[in-house]
């Protein structure tokens, strides 16, 4: 009897490669100042920014898109910085959130700047879509968008992927999932993230152990920046009434591997949401911009950011 027999089609396995530094060549030839895409952070890097919940750090993000998407500054940072595309992926907030939030932070625009950040950013609302970073239809949309775009915005991580976030090995993948990308285009890529309870409540988002999940999301990127709300001993020493404290918070970066540091900053959160520096003048009862407190409407600075 004639048994057909069926040919098990041969994997073609593509070979690993890699080129070593030329060591002389470097050594001997100066090499091109860094490239920054945020002060510290290089492009073709990750880096996270890292906050409790409900303190601002969406709208921050959305001010850092404008900032390096079109130049305008509405933070007040003393840094030079080259513009570029940025793409800033919206995973938390539902369409219409992020339209008002938009509709805030273009009042304080011209109608130049709007133009530019038209042209400049791309907010992607991604709610109720499928966005996990290992599927790999997602993964390769996100490289798509990120060609040629010098910065993208992920806000938040936990809603980019499905994994324990306690989990070293799967955090070390996800990490490596986005450097695939970053390496590949050259883009920067800031991820948002959430403290720890307890550095929540301890008034710690300062520090780098405050990120939540695995060491891993701290220990293998090059950047890590937090925002911190005003405690109410700051609020004190700074002659800040207690009801208002939460209008202020600290912006900071807990870790960098490259470049000069940044100097924390004071930020006030002023109509719809808006993030600007403050200077927090000392004199009891005064805002930075010279107005007493109580003479704000709460719902002008407490909008969900």
């Amino acid at each position: 009897m004639n048994q057909s027999t069926h040919a098990t089609p041969a994997t073609t396995v593509k070979s690993f490669t890699a080129e070593p530094l030329d060591l002389l060549f470097t050594m001997s030839n100066p090499q091109p100042a860094f490239d920054f895409v945020l002060p510290g952070m290089l492009a073709g890097t990750i880096g996270s920014l890292v906050s409790p919940g409900g303190v601002g750090k969406s709208f921050l993000a959305l001010e850092l898109a404008l900032r390096v998407g079109t130049g305008h500054d509405l933070l007040g940072f003393d840094f030079a910085l080259k513009a570029g595309p940025v793409a800033m992926f919206c995973l938390e907030d539902p369409k219409d959130a992020l339209c008002h939030r938009i509709h805030a932070l273009g009042k304080s625009l011209s109608h130049e700047v709007r133009t530019q950040m038209q042209e400049q950013v791309q907010i992607f609302p991604l709610v109720g879509s499928k966005t996990d970073i290992f599927d790999e239809s997602f993964f390769a949309w996100m490289a798509n968008v990120a060609a040629g775009t010098r910065l993208i915005i992920i806000d938040t991580l936990r809603r980019i992927h499905s994994e324990d976030e306690n989990d070293s090995g799967r955090m070390s993948d996800l990490l490596a999932r986005m450097e695939m990308i970053a390496t590949k285009t050259g883009c920067a890529i800031l991820f948002l993230h959430h403290t720890t309870k307890n550095a929540a409540l301890g008034g710690q988002a300062d520090m780098q152990q405050a990120s939540r999940g695995s060491s891993v999301l701290t220990d293998n990127i090059r950047w890590q920046s937090y925002l911190a709300v005003m405690t109410e001993s700051e609020a004190s020493a700074k002659g800040i009434p207690k009801p208002e404290r939460r209008r202020f918070v600290r912006f900071g970066v807990s870790k960098q591997n490259y470049g000069p540091p940044l100097d924390e900053m004071w930020l006030e959160r002023g109509v719809g949401g808006i993030l600007r520096q403050s200077s927090i003048a000392v004199k009891a009862g005064v805002s930075s911009a010279g107005v007493k407190p109580s003479a704000k409407k709460k719902h002008e600075w407490m909008a969900d950011v």
